[in-house]
């Protein structure tokens, strides 16, 4: 199974793709899309639009995570995500691909064992994780690649509790 994780930025938007074979987690690929800031809004997003598609169209991924954002200090940056985000999710609907959402803290308490690990801190679990040689730069990599490694390792029991409510009596 190959999963792409997507941490939405409009600035910049890390991206990484998990193969999972087995109990084995491999990337596959890692990344940064980036946008100019002197463009207008509605070109950064186009160019987003854009970029993200052709990664799609080029991984193929069975699954596409974006992380959920809950809360930001500076509500511009909040804006400037949710928006990216929402061209993430599109991409990842008009490609057919499953779709997972998870928050920060999801993610950390899924890989790091702890909902309010460091940015270090997922980094170096990540590389551990994936089996490579140092930790994934940027941030934005790392934090692409942990979505991926979240979902995952949180698939195999998502599925079970849907099946066993699926299973219920009304």
């Amino acid at each position: 199974m190959f999963v792409l994780g997507i941490d939405p930025g409009l600035s910049r938007c890390g991206y990484g793709v998990v193969r999972q074979y087995g109990s084995n987690l491999t990337a596959m690929a890692g990344g940064v899309v980036t946008t100019e800031p002197e463009l207008p809004l509605q070109e950064r997003l186009r160019v987003l639009f854009t970029e993200l598609r052709a990664l799609v169209a080029e991984t193929r991924p069975d699954a596409v995570v974006v992380e959920r954002v809950f809360f930001q200090t500076n509500v511009r940056t909040a804006m400037a995500t949710g928006q990216a985000g929402g061209v993430a999710l599109l991409v990842a609907a008009e490609a057919g691909c499953e779709v997972a959402q998870y928050s920060a803290n999801e993610v950390k308490q899924a890989v790091v064992g702890f909902g309010g690990a460091t940015k270090d801190q997922v980094q170096r679990m990540v590389a551990a994780l994936l089996g490579l040689a140092e930790p994934p730069k940027p941030p934005d990599v790392a934090d692409a690649l942990a979505l991926a490694v979240c979902h995952l390792t949180a698939q195999p029991l998502r599925r079970a509790i849907e099946a066993a409510g699926s299973g219920r009596r009304s």
